[in-house]
């Protein structure tokens, strides 16, 4: 049997293919796109290398050849969302947890715009734990730059790349306007099918261990191959992106000096599957204690985020305070306000000296995407608040203290 037949037998033992929609009266291809992934994914074929890729490549090309618009419609005011969680967490075929998001650009978002004149460039680290590639962004004014600069790490989410992700959050203009580094560690297929970081399993939550100590060792390597300040290292991240940061906060508290988090989960809220889908639909949150202590974090959430329920942005919240030394004379303060004509609830946590330690932004009517984010990546929302700016300015309020 050749790898077409192969195909076409897999294909029909997938998930039957729902009806293709149409807008204006052109098809719309990035839903076929999605639907050919989907299939495959079900059927266990990895789209992402080797004889099957060929063929998805061939059947986009037809596709553009054939005049077809292959720019899916990305609206974050309606919660479309993508069916299924069929993914491999394992050569073993584990499924896991796959985010349900607004629908997003078929397209692959480009890593950079003409008002970008930094560098983008590709690159990989190994550790203990396996390798991963990254991409790290090199603002324009890095080179003449007399003092040390901040590195922010962001962390994609389910079925995002580092382009698509640094497109969608705009945090390479942001780099440009502040002249800090960004670098973006990209999961890899084989250690899961849909590109989620394992959050949810127990050995991926350990310092030293896993996908931290690769994230970590990333971190690492480019803080001490450029001018970096060890004391305004921070990490951020959507979904599963952002249950990592929240893990990482918590497992490396000295390398981290503030973690933001978008639609993601508290530390230890799950150690397998089942538990994992449980705390998504916030029937299962947990919080654990933590080692050391409690970072600052700043969370946003939309409050009608069907994928991660909003009581998993709270959880974070109760985190992070509750965690911290000085809990009892934290001052809190709360909001409500309206950007990109969305309305939110800011509630802040601030320490003796009035200075915003935890932050909590509630986006009203929002689902599972990046408020504020660019259409020009996935899984964002380009009404509400700004998430990107609000998280820079937020760690950058930081109080430098001496980190390792």
């Amino acid at each position: 049997m050749n790898i077409l037949d192969g195909l076409r037998d897999r294909l029909r033992k997938a998930t039957p293919l729902p009806k293709t929609p149409r807008t204006a009266g052109r098809i719309d291809v990035g839903a076929i796109n999605d639907t050919i992934q989907h299939a495959l994914a079900s059927a266990g074929l990895d789209t992402q290398s080797g004889p099957i890729k060929g063929v998805t490549d061939t059947i986009r090309q037809a596709l553009s050849t054939a005049g077809l618009n292959q720019h899916a419609s990305n609206s974050g005011q309606r919660d479309t969302v993508i069916e299924g969680v069929a993914s491999r967490v394992t050569a073993a075929n584990t499924p896991a947890p796959q985010q349900r998001t607004p629908r997003a650009r078929a397209h692959q978002a480009t890593p950079a715009s003409p008002a970008l004149s930094g560098e983008f460039v590709s690159r990989a680290f190994t550790g203990d734990a396996g390798t991963r590639a990254y991409k790290l962004y090199i603002p324009a004014s890095y080179s003449s730059a007399l003092e040390p600069v901040a590195l922010v790490v962001m962390l994609h989410g389910c079925t995002q790349s580092p382009d698509d992700f640094a497109a969608g959050t705009r945090m390479n203009l942001l780099a440009e306007q502040h002249g800090f580094l960004v670098v973006y560690p990209a999961q890899a297929a084989n250690a899961n099918g849909s590109r989620c970081w394992n959050w949810f399993r127990a050995e991926d939550q350990l310092r030293d261990r896993g996908e931290p100590s690769l994230i970590a060792g990333i971190t690492r390597a480019v803080a001490a191959d450029h001018r970096v300040d060890p004391r305004r290292i921070f990490v951020a991240g959507l979904s599963a992106g952002a249950a990592m940061a929240v893990i990482l906060g918590a497992t490396y508290p000295e390398l981290y000096a503030a973690v933001g988090a978008h639609s993601g989960l508290p530390y230890g809220a799950a150690h397998d599957i089942p538990s994992a889908f449980g705390a998504m639909k916030g029937g299962q949150v947990k919080h654990r204690s933590l080692t050391g202590h409690a970072v600052p974090t700043i969370v946003f959430h939309g409050d009608r985020d069907h994928t991660v329920d909003a009581t998993n942005g709270a959880a974070i919240v109760a985190q992070a305070t509750v965690n911290r030394a000085d809990t009892s004379s934290l001052r809190t303060s709360a909001h409500e306000g309206v950007a990109g004509g969305r309305t939110y609830r800011q509630t802040i946590h601030a320490d003796v000296a009035g200075q915003p330690v935890v932050e909590e932004w509630v986006v009203r009517g929002a689902g599972h995407a990046w408020a504020g984010g660019s259409t020009d990546g996935s899984y964002t929302d380009a009404t509400g608040p700004d998430a990107s700016a609000e998280m820079i300015r937020f760690f950058h309020s930081q109080r430098p203290a001496g980190r390792a």
